[in-house]
């Protein structure tokens, strides 16, 4: 049925005569005799050694639960395309993450313990203080949490931001991670711009600034910093879904009169999802 469905599109033969093709979803070469076991087909047949094939039109077998679940979150996302080159980046922004996690567990560390450093946390202060920036790609952040009770599953959140043009330049905040009492990223979300107080930039704007975070500073802790560029870069098209939704939220939301709307009070945390880092990485088959 694979082969009849290939019938008519200009397929190009590898020298064994063998139809090589690849992927559109995941990129992986596939010949039609090993696609099922490979990958499913799900994403389609385009491409052959980086030519495309006269005929764009999907061809289908039958589908993995991976490829099939993992093509429902890229259409979800609406960001990147999710193959090749920005899949590999994806497997190795989970393994660091899982990495670091893994590494400051050996001492009965996490994330949020290493960045408390011992510290008693007080609502609304900045940890470490002073915040941290890389003067080199200019991202920043910090660390802190606000009045939640003992049942509250989020203990706090880091603001993750970039400085453009360096530390004396603008500011932009780019989302927030938000994590238990055990270190564990459990969400997302961004803010109105009075909650940080950056220089506003559109969604355009700030999405492309995403790629720009990368801490790589061996204070307060290289495995937060580390840790922390990795969830950035894991999660680019959630953020970049996030951030577009922040700005038609803004677009429709109706302030009091008189008030600006990214400075209205009542609203804060502007859009969110949840998320579960090990969950991402099994996706990933890590």
């Amino acid at each position: 049925m694979f082969r009849r469905a290939l019938r008519g599109s200009a397929l190009r033969r590898g020298s064994g005569g063998i139809a090589m093709l690849r992927c559109t979803y995941c990129r992986a070469m596939l010949s039609c005799t090993c696609c099922r076991a490979m990958c499913g087909g799900t994403g389609g047949i385009a491409l052959f050694s980086g030519e495309p094939l006269r005929s764009r039109r999907p061809v289908f077998c039958s589908p993995c639960t991976h490829c099939r679940t993992m093509r429902r979150r890229s259409a979800l996302r609406g960001g990147r395309s999710v193959g090749g080159p920005v899949m590999e980046a994806m497997r190795r922004a989970a393994q660091e993450a899982v990495f670091c996690e893994t590494i400051l567990a050996k001492s009965g560390d996490n994330v949020l313990l290493e960045t408390l450093r011992g510290a008693t946390p007080v609502t609304w202060e900045h940890y470490p203080p002073g915040d941290v920036f890389d003067r080199d790609s200019g991202a920043q952040w910090y660390y802190h949490c606000h009045n939640g009770g003992p049942e509250a599953a989020e203990h706090g959140h880091f603001h993750c931001f970039i400085r453009p043009q360096g530390k004396d330049g603008p500011i932009h905040h780019l989302v927030a991670v938000g994590v238990d009492a055990y270190g564990k990223a459990i969400r997302l979300f961004t803010v109105n711009q009075w909650v940080v107080d950056d220089v506003w930039a559109d969604a355009d704007s700030t999405i492309a600034l995403l790629d720009a975070f990368d801490v790589q500073m061996a204070r307060p802790s290289y495995l937060v910093n580390r840790w922390l560029t990795a969830i950035i870069g894991l999660y680019h098209n959630e953020i970049a879904a996030l951030i577009t939704q922040r700005d038609a939220v803004l677009a429709a939301h109706v302030p009091p009169h008189g008030t600006d709307t990214r400075q209205d009070r009542a609203l804060e945390v502007v859009s969110q999802c949840n998320i579960e880092l090990q969950a991402r990485a099994a996706e990933l088959g890590i």
